[in-house]
């Protein structure tokens, strides 16, 4: 159930002050000697069931239960925690986040700073599926770039080039990589410094890019599941790993298919930003350039000033999901 305004305003209010009574006490044990400070700040590391996993800015791992009023807590989250013991805590606020990403209507990390879909040549890499994300990402107010596996097995470089081209026209960062072949050197540059996530079809390799970019990313896994102490490899779970040459990741579980039922008319044409320059300059405001008439991306699509593969994908999408 949806919770009202005031009961937002309400739980927004309890978890402020609690913060605020937080740093009143951090900043009292610092001045008297011998008293010890139970509250810290962490990032959430990954979610399992009703227990959390957060690392605190030591790097000490805690697992949590969340307070009841709080709102779901994910990957990324910065929270406020209340030891209970030497390796216990209780989430005792969630700090607001600069943003969050969602699929289907869940919400599944936050305070990103760029969306990495992996594709590949085998399974074949689908324009309908970068287009769906590119939807979700900017609807989101994030950014998306691709990372394109398995080059070793590209027998043809022109066709993918030609295939992504529209895609590197709306400043999308497109990184080709080789697992096999041990050879991430461009994409580390990017990811460093930065929180990221990777998002991707089951199968395209993203295990092995992790498993590159983190040697120790098994001893991480774990040091998590013992802290779970449920025994669970975390591949099912979205959860966050720091990568050793700078930048943090968070890896979030395969999919097979992915829908928009969620998403409204407006949402999905949001997602096809290049068609912008020219909407405006449409006879009527509400056009959404299907079968309008002196539609002025229609005629961009006719110039070629709009990739007509892009705008065949838009009106799939539109009568899909509208």
């Amino acid at each position: 159930m949806s919770l009202t305004r005031r009961q937002e305003w309400r739980i927004k209010k309890i978890q402020d002050e609690r913060i605020s009574r937080a740093k009143k006490s951090s900043q009292k044990a610092d001045n008297l000697s011998g008293t010890s400070n139970n509250f810290r700040t962490g990032i959430v590391i990954t979610r399992f069931g009703h227990h959390l996993l957060v690392e605190d800015d030591d790097h000490n791992l805690y697992k949590c239960t969340a307070r009841s009023n709080l709102s779901s807590i994910v990957a990324g989250d910065q929270v406020l925690i209340e030891l209970i013991n030497l390796d216990e805590a209780v989430i005792s606020a969630l700090y607001d986040r600069e943003n969050s990403l969602s699929r289907a209507n869940k919400l599944i990390a936050s305070n990103l700073d760029e969306v990495w879909l992996v594709i590949a040549s085998e399974p074949k890499y689908q324009i309908d599926l970068i287009d769906k994300y590119l939807i979700v990402v900017q609807n989101a107010g994030l950014k998306l770039n691709l990372i394109f596996n398995k080059v070793d097995l590209i027998k043809d470089k022109n066709i993918i080039s030609n295939d992504l081209s529209a895609y590197r026209s709306l400043g999308i960062d497109v990184i080709f990589v080789s697992a096999y072949q041990n050879d991430l050197s461009n994409l580390k540059e990017k990811l460093s410094d930065k929180n990221n996530i990777f998002v991707g079809q089951s199968g395209v390799g993203k295990s092995s890019i992790i498993n590159l970019l983190i040697p120790d990313i098994n001893i991480r896994v774990n040091e998590i599941s013992e802290k779970k102490k449920l025994g669970k490899h975390t591949t099912t779970n979205t959860t966050l790993y720091h990568i050793p040459s700078g930048g943090n990741l968070i890896d979030s579980p395969g999919v097979r298919e992915f829908q928009l039922d969620q998403f409204s008319k407006e949402e999905i044409l949001y997602g096809f930003v290049e068609f912008n320059e020219f909407s405006n300059s449409c006879k009527y405001r509400n056009c959404i350039h299907l079968n309008e008439p002196h539609c002025a991306v229609k005629d961009a699509v006719n110039s070629k000033k709009i990739s007509k593969e892009r705008y065949l994908s838009y009106q799939k999408l539109i009568s899909e999901y509208s």
